[in-house]
């Protein structure tokens, strides 16, 4: 099936690894070009280069920072001549560290680049799109249910589902589409990271634990993420927008 994605053009905020990158590799392979951002410019040009001369600009951009979005709205314009959307991913805040250990200056700090950062992006990006655009959030499936060590995710990244779903409704009359993509346990450094802490080793026992509750029976890999995201910010997709998409192998057993 051909996605549409053609000569179109994303930004995807903290593309240097993990889901960020996975995705923006994913929308490149579909014919797509991408600005994508890292906390410095080597790595962000480092993974630009990866992704394809021609194909990708990496720019330096800390999504706390207010001036950041109108920078990367310009590098698009400038680099390729439009903007179609944007993938707003942000590396997850602190973990392992009791909610009532947190303390204040902590929380501002996750605010200003998960919470605030966000939609300040979204903002700005919605300024710029017309019919057919379309903004991503990745998100967590803590937005259904808290994950134990992540407390601060826990707090934030359900009140940027409320938003994400609350801009989706003001911006549908304009053809513009707003969605939320929520990995479970997808095999990224970040993942291992948490399994060592829960581990206290190589997280391997603590890998093997989590795999058992997920009906696959399975970690899920950033390149499954990554084609998950290239279709719901694509034109295949748009008839589908004020969703949140858990991409976990069906750990949620909700609907």
């Amino acid at each position: 099936m051909d996605l549409g994605l053609t000569d179109r053009v994303y930004v995807i905020t903290g593309a240097t690894r993990g889901l960020g990158f996975a995705s923006a590799q994913q929308l490149v392979a579909e014919g797509a070009r991408v600005v994508v951002t890292g906390r410095s410019a080597e790595a962000a040009e480092a993974a630009a280069a990866e992704l394809g001369e021609g194909r990708a600009v990496g720019v330096a951009a800390d999504n706390a920072d207010p001036a950041a979005p109108a920078r990367l709205v310009e590098a698009a314009r400038s680099h390729f001549g439009r903007l179609d959307g944007v993938l707003v991913s942000v590396g997850g805040p602190p973990a392992g560290v009791p909610v009532t250990e947190v303390d204040d200056e902590q929380w501002r700090s996750a605010f200003d680049s998960v919470f605030l950062g966000a939609v300040r992006m979204a903002r700005a990006v919605a300024a710029e799109l017309t019919e057919g655009g379309v903004i991503g959030f990745v998100l967590s499936s803590s937005v259904h249910e808290p994950v134990p060590g992540l407390g601060i995710s826990n707090g934030l990244r359900p009140g940027l589902a409320g938003f994400a779903k609350t801009l989706a409704n003001e911006l549908g009359p304009r053809g513009i589409r707003v969605l939320g993509l929520l990995p479970g346990r997808i095999g990224t450094e970040r993942l291992a990271y948490l399994d060592s802490l829960a581990d206290g080793a190589d997280g391997s026992a603590a890998r093997k634990r989590n795999a058992e509750t997920i009906p696959l029976r399975r970690y899920g890999s950033p390149e499954e993420f990554g084609r998950t995201a290239a279709f719901l910010l694509s034109p295949a997709a748009s008839y589908l927008t004020g969703v949140m998409l858990p991409v976990d192998g069906g750990a949620r057993h909700g609907f």
